[in-house]
């Protein structure tokens, strides 16, 4: 049999055949006149090998050879894989489907997963790939075109006009229960200036923000500095004395709630910024169906997936 030779249209005349027993009625039925329906199937018994149809015992009519009926079970899972593929690619155009990457920066992390679960339970025919890395390296991947979306703090300039506002994103400095400047209504400005500030590494948002912060505080004194890696780490070593932590408080949630860490109390403290959605990169392409059926799923929320935090 020469596959190669057969085409669509030969089998759906095979279809129509088999179901009228009529070339006249298959050519009424495709919009085809008899004799190109017959020469359709002479086509396709040339490509077979061997004859598909013939005329049925009663003379009224035509219908399969056994080779014929063979290949029409082929031809209707052809149809039916057919059908199924254009179901899908509705669905893509419709964004049902499909497979959406999410980054958010590393202090994202601690309500991402949450984020992630209940956009699988509201859309479960798309998938989302969580990554995450720190600022620089979110913006940087959203202009290559890595991801689909993102969430950050507040995204570059260039990037505004395709960023949706979550929530609140607040940001404050976080003692050890028994530190000196612990439950105070207000603090001594230069008694703070002589704490070692624990930092995150330089391109990472709260980084940006601390250093913003002490600038305003310190007036070109510049306080001692370790930097650490993540805010896990930074948490701990507050925890243990070395320090204190300049830290997004969703990222202390639960260590404020049972008493671990506590706040800062102060004037402009805590800090209040917002997380927000980018979609699309800084070119303006446009984001493919899923992306923007999630982004729309996203700011339905109304940042219910944040970290609940009293300040």
């Amino acid at each position: 049999m020469r596959i190669d030779a057969v085409t669509l249209k030969q089998l759906r005349t095979l279809i129509s055949v088999a179901r009228t027993g009529s070339l006249t009625k298959t050519a009424s039925a495709l919009n085809q006149t008899p004799p190109t329906i017959h020469s359709q199937i002479k086509s396709l018994e040339a490509a077979a090998g061997q004859s598909l149809v013939t005329r049925g015992t009663d003379g009224g009519g035509f219908v399969l050879t056994r080779a014929g009926e063979a290949l029409l079970i082929a031809a209707h899972r052809i149809e039916a894989n057919l059908s199924q593929a254009e179901q899908q690619l509705a669905a893509l155009e419709k964004g049902l489907t499909g497979h959406v990457v999410l980054g958010t920066v590393s202090t994202a992390k601690y309500f991402a997963p949450r984020l992630v679960r209940q956009l699988q339970d509201s859309m479960p025919d798309i998938e989302v790939e969580l990554k995450v890395a720190n600022r620089s390296e979110v913006i940087s991947a959203v202009e290559r075109g890595e991801y689909d979306l993102a969430i950050m703090g507040r995204p570059p300039s260039r990037s505004m006009s395709q960023a949706l506002p979550l929530g609140p994103h607040p940001h404050g400095i976080v003692l050890p229960p028994d530190h000196p400047l612990a439950g105070e209504d207000g603090f001594d400005p230069s008694a703070l200036l002589t704490e070692t500030f624990l930092s995150r590494e330089e391109g990472s948002g709260t980084r940006i923000l601390m250093e913003r912060f002490i600038e305003r505080l310190a007036e070109g004194h510049t306080p001692k500095r370790v930097v650490m890696q993540s805010n896990e780490t930074i948490k701990q070593a507050v925890i243990a004395g070395l320090g204190v932590g300049f830290l997004s408080l969703h990222t202390v949630h639960d260590e404020l709630a049972d008493g671990r860490l506590t706040l800062l109390r102060g004037q402009g403290l805590p800090i209040m910024r917002h997380w927000y959605l980018l979609y699309g990169n800084v070119e303006g392409t446009e984001p493919s169906k899923a992306a923007q059926r999630c982004a729309q799923e996203i700011e339905s929320l109304n940042g219910a997936f944040l970290p609940q935090v009293s300040v």
